[in-house]
């Protein structure tokens, strides 16, 4: 049986960095010039970065723990801060990568813990 970096994996690592990248770098910037307007937001976004990066790392070294579980932080903080956003926007001034579950990166933070979790499962 092939590993879980393999295959379609790459392109699940891909993405994983490509959002680990966009995150990090929206979120960087939103802290660095204007932390003061919507601090929540904005480190979620950091949060959401940094369990991308990591999420990145574990599946491309096969470590399939660490993946599941971040999986799981990321599919829990999607519905969670998602939910939040549509019930009070008032809570959230500014959005998060996960904001009305991720309805400004395509749905793609909904779906691709969802496609992770797939993945590990069809590869234990």
């Amino acid at each position: 049986m092939t590993g879980i970096s393999s295959g379609p994996g790459r392109a699940l690592i891909a993405l994983y960095g490509l959002f680990a990248l966009a995150a990090g770098a929206r979120a960087g910037v939103q802290i660095a010039t204007r932390f003061d307007e919507a601090p929540l937001a904005y480190s979620l976004s950091a949060f959401a970065a940094l369990v991308y990066l990591i999420l990145t790392v574990a599946l491309a070294r096969g470590a399939r723990r660490l993946a599941l579980v971040a999986l799981i932080i990321e599919l829990v903080g999607v519905l969670v801060i998602g939910t939040a956003s549509v019930v009070d926007p008032a809570a959230f001034p500014d959005e998060t990568v996960w904001s009305a579950y991720g309805g400004g990166y395509l749905y793609i933070p909904l779906v691709l813990p969802l496609v992770g979790l797939y993945w590990l499962w069809r590869r234990r």
